[in-house]
C-alpha cells in the first residue's frame, strides 16, 4: 500500500490492492493536509466480496485450531515490529496525541494475543442423551462453529483497536470478513488488513472496502449472505442498520453518555479529580465512554470541581505529533462548531462555564461546566469531545436516577467505600457495565463490553466476540 502523501490508495480485495475508479480525500485534521486518495469501492466490488467470502467459509471453518492461532500471533508480531508505522498512521488521519496512539497500538497487541489464546480454547462440551429408557448408548456433542460471512463496520476514534475487535474474534471464530472503515481513517484499517494476510489468513476471507455509507446500507440490508452485522458508530446509524437487516445477526456498540457518581466518603479526591480529567478529556473527548457526566455529594462538591477545573487548565493542546501535547482537534470542523453551539447553547440556559468553552477551528480546549439540567442537550446527548459535567447531589438515590435518565446505558462509574451502595448501584443502574473505584471510560480489552438502551445491544470483548460470531450445533450419535 502506497502511502505517499496525494497518492492514490487502493481497498483490498481477494489479497490485491484496487485503486481503479472514484477516489475520496484522507485529510489531516491537524493541519488540514492531504495524506492519501483512496480508491472508492462500489456496490459491485461488495457483492464480489462476498461471493468470494461464501467461497471461503468453508477454508476458514476448517482451519484448525493451532492455525488460527498461529496467524493472530503472527499479526500481533507485526504489530510489535511495525509500531511506529501504525502510530504515526494513527496521529496523521485521526489526530491523535502521540502518547495515546501508543496506547492503541499496544492494546491492539494484547487484542490480537488474546484471540490467539481464545482460538485455542473455542470448545465444546458433551451431552448425555441415556437419560430414558431406549436411549442407552446414545451420546451428543455441541460445538460452536461460524456464523458466516461478516459485515464489519468501524468508526474513527480507535482506527486500529477497534478494527482489530472485528478482525481478532472473527479469525479466531473462523468467519471471513469484510471490513468498511471510517471514511475519516481507512489508511490504518488497510495496513492491518495486509498484516493479517501477510499473517496467513485467506486472501479470500478478507476485503477492506471503502464504501459510500449508502452502499454499506445496501450491503447490510440486501445481501442475504452476510450472517453478521458488527457495526460500532453512532446511535441513529446503527438502530437503522438493525432495522432493515432482516434475520442478520447484528451487534451494536453505539453511542454513551457516561456517568461517575463520587460519593463523599471516597479516600482520596485529588486522584480522583486526576482520573475524571484523564477519562473526560484523552483524544478530545471522542470516545463513547468518554467521562461527561460527573455526580459529586454536596458536601465534597466545590472543592472536587475546583481540583478539576484546575487540572484541566494545565493540559496542553496543539500538535498531535507533539509528545508533550494531551489534547488535539476535533475530528471535522462541523464536529467542532457543533460542540461549541452546544455549550454556548447551556450557558444561555444558565450553565457555568468553570474551565474552557472556546473555539479554535479544530481545537476546543478542556471544558467544565456546573449548573447544568436535563433539557440541554450537553446533558442528554453524548457531547462527543472535551466537555465534563459535574453537579452536585444530596441523596444516592437521586444520583443514580440522574444517571438513569440518559437514553444512553454504556458503562457507569462509582466512587464509595461503602459495600451497600455498591451493590445497589450495580443492581440499580442502567449500563452495560458498573466500574467500582474507576471512572466509566476504563475498558479492560478481554472483557465484555457494551450497553443497554440506545448504546446498543450485544457485547464485544475477545470471548464474548466470538460467541456472537459463533453458533451452537449438536451432534446426536445413537448405537452405531
Amino acid at each position: 500500500m502506497r502511502m505517499r502523501p496525494g497518492a492514490v490508495t487502493g481497498f483490498l480485495l481477494c489479497g490485491r490492492e484496487w485503486t481503479d475508479g472514484e477516489t475520496f480525500e484522507v485529510r489531516s485534521p491537524w493541519q488540514d493536509t492531504l495524506l492519501a486518495r483512496v480508491a472508492v469501492a462500489t456496490r459491485q466490488d461488495a457483492r464480489e466480496a462476498v461471493t468470494h467470502a461464501v467461497a471461503a467459509l468453508r477454508r476458514t471453518r476448517a482451519l484448525p485450531r493451532w492455525k488460527r492461532r498461529e496467524i493472530l500471533e503472527s499479526v500481533a508480531t507485526q504489530l510489535v515490529a511495525q509500531r511506529e508505522r501504525f502510530e504515526q498512521l494513527i496521529v496523521a488521519e485521526a489526530g491523535k496525541p502521540l502518547r495515546a496512539a501508543r496506547l492503541e497500538v499496544s492494546r491492539a497487541i494484547t487484542v490480537f494475543r488474546t484471540a490467539a489464546e481464545e482460538a485455542a480454547r473455542l470448545g465444546g462440551e458433551s451431552i448425555p442423551l441415556d437419560l430414558s429408557e431406549g436411549n442407552e448408548g446414545r451420546w451428543g456433542l455441541v460445538q460452536r462453529f461460524p456464523v458466516g460471512p461478516i459485515l464489519a463496520i468501524t468508526p474513527f476514534n480507535f482506527p486500529l483497536n477497534l478494527v482489530a475487535h472485528k478482525l481478532a474474534p472473527a479469525i479466531a471464530a473462523g468467519c471471513p470478513v469484510l471490513l468498511k472503515p471510517a471514511p475519516q481513517t481507512p489508511l490504518t484499517a488497510l495496513a492491518l488488513g495486509e498484516l493479517v494476510l501477510k499473517a496467513g489468513w485467506p486472501e479470500e476471507a478478507l476485503a477492506v472496502l471503502t464504501l459510500s455509507n449508502a452502499d454499506t446500507a445496501w450491503l447490510a440490508e440486501r445481501e442475504e449472505r452476510i450472517k453478521l452485522v458488527s457495526f460500532t458508530g453512532s446511535a441513529a446509524v446503527g438502530w437503522a442498520l438493525k432495522a432493515k437487516s432482516g434475520r442478520k445477526r447484528v451487534t451494536l456498540e453505539l453511542g454513551g453518555n457516561a456517568a461517575l457518581i463520587l460519593h463523599g466518603d471516597w479516600r482520596d479526591l485529588d486522584d480522583a479529580a486526576e482520573r475524571v480529567v484523564a477519562g473526560a478529556f484523552s483524544y478530545s473527548g471522542q470516545s463513547c465512554i468518554s467521562v461527561q457526566r460527573v455526580y459529586v455529594e454536596r458536601p465534597v462538591y466545590q472543592n472536587f470541581a475546583w481540583k478539576v477545573a484546575a487540572l484541566a487548565q494545565k493540559l496542553t493542546l496543539g500538535d498531535p505529533a507533539l509528545e508533550s501535547t494531551d489534547l488535539g482537534p476535533i475530528i471535522r470542523t462541523s464536529d467542532a462548531e457543533r460542540i461549541e453551539q452546544w455549550i454556548r447553547e447551556a450557558e444561555d440556559a444558565g450553565a457555568v462555564v468553570l474551565e474552557g468553552g472556546s473555539r479554535n477551528g479544530n481545537l476546543i480546549p478542556p471544558t467544565v461546566l456546573s449548573k447544568t439540567r436535563s433539557g440541554m442537550k450537553i446533558v442528554d446527548e453524548e457531547v462527543f469531545g472535551p466537555v465534563l459535567l459535574i453537579e452536585p447531589y444530596d441523596d444516592f438515590e437521586d444520583a443514580m436516577a440522574m444517571v438513569n435518565r440518559s437514553r444512553y446505558g454504556l458503562q457507569a462509574g462509582l466512587m464509595t467505600r461503602d459495600a451497600g451502595r455498591i451493590l445497589t448501584a450495580y443492581r440499580e443502574l442502567e449500563v452495560g457495565a458498573v466500574l467500582v473505584g474507576e471512572v466509566p471510560n476504563w475498558r479492560l480489552d478481554a472483557m465484555p463490553y457494551g450497553g443497554v438502551k440506545d448504546s446498543g445491544m450485544g457485547r464485544e470483548g475477545i470471548r464474548w466476540a466470538i460467541e456472537e460470531m459463533t453458533e451452537p450445533r449438536m451432534l446426536a450419535m445413537a448405537p452405531l
